[in-house]
């Protein structure tokens, strides 16, 4: 007999592979092979997703979950299928993503997590660079060698290793501690006239990524109110102050904004501009506070070294919350 019916038990949970437990049972679906077809798929990245906790507190931890998938297979008669039953397959899950181009459940880095070649810090300043434990077996700032363990927890999955102030050449290399997968470049940027911004957002591989904004900024406070006509007639009296309106505002409160500018970048960090207008999740470190953003600017228009020259990118961000406190 054939497969009739498939049901898919999804354990999302911590800790180590296959440490899953019965409260870790977060969704049991059902489908029927659909007439003719030879395999039954289950679309599970958004129920998955849901499990991962993308908070942030300028503390770099590894946000993934370990993702074990039970199938039970039904013929016809609905009885269990006895080849290969059930079948376990555990994941490792991180919140990143692929392009249309890059087709289905396409491979991502398992080496150096960022998409470019560059980064740049604020002079004397130390800076995070994440990489993915598993498939790193070294790496080399400048001369200083650094051994890559993997527990296997979930917890160091996602590195986010120190690069120490002035750096100039990060080398990631392969678990063989021989194969060179990556080499970045660390720009150290003095900037004696404006206050850097650092912008934390989760890039396409789910990881937090770092990106300065070095130049020129403003800040804007947008307001909004409603208004109301009141009647301000003493009645004793019959008369009114003069000191009282006959216009008061209700519902006052402000949006805050900051446009910011990247400084001088190289065309290399076309990828990471790109990816932090596409991110869900961003934040500013403010005033010794990490706080939420949201970019507010909407297109972008890639700059090239050839068209002009030098690349520098306006971005206005606005803060994910009103100026009065509203919380309730």
């Amino acid at each position: 007999m054939a497969i009739s019916t498939a049901q898919l038990s999804l354990y999302i949970y911590t800790g180590t592979s296959g440490s899953y437990q019965n409260s870790d049972l977060k969704y049991t679906i059902q489908k029927e092979r659909i007439n003719a077809d030879d395999v039954i798929n289950f679309e599970v990245s958004n129920l998955v997703r849901d499990y991962i906790d993308l908070t942030f507190n300028n503390d770099y931890l590894s946000k993934c979950v370990w993702v074990t998938a039970i199938a039970n297979l039904f013929d016809e008669n609905n009885e269990p299928f006895t080849y290969s039953n059930p079948q376990t397959n555990t994941y490792l899950a991180l919140d990143g993503y692929g392009y249309f181009e890059d087709e289905v459940n396409p491979q991502l880095s398992t080496n150096a997590l960022i998409s470019s070649n560059n980064i740049y810090l604020p002079e004397n300043t130390a800076g995070k660079l994440p990489i993915f434990a598993e498939g790193v077996g070294k790496y080399i700032i400048d001369s200083t060698t650094t051994q890559v363990t993997d527990s296997g927890n979930t917890n160091q999955k996602i590195q986010y290793i120190t690069v120490p102030a002035n750096s100039s050449t990060i080398q990631i290399f392969d678990t063989d501690d021989a194969t060179l997968r990556k080499t970045i470049t660390v720009n150290n940027v003095c900037e004696p006239k404006f206050t850097p911004y650092k912008i934390t957002f989760v890039n396409k591989f789910g990881a937090f990524q770092d990106l300065y904004m070095f130049k020129k900024n403003i800040e804007n406070l947008s307001v909004t109110d409603e208004t109301f006509r009141r009647n301000i007639i003493v009645n004793n009296t019959t008369s009114y102050p003069t000191y009282a309106g006959q216009s008061a505002r209700y519902n006052v409160n402000g949006q805050t904004t900051l446009t910011l500018n990247t400084g001088f970048i190289k065309e290399d960090m076309n990828q990471t501009i790109e990816e932090l207008f596409l991110t869900e999740n961003v934040w500013i470190r403010y005033e010794n506070k990490t706080l939420p953003v949201i970019p507010k600017t909407k297109s972008l228009a890639f700059k090239t070294s050839l068209n002009d020259k030098l690349i520098n990118y306006t971005i206005e961000f606005e803060f994910a919350f009103t100026k009065i406190n509203s919380v309730r």
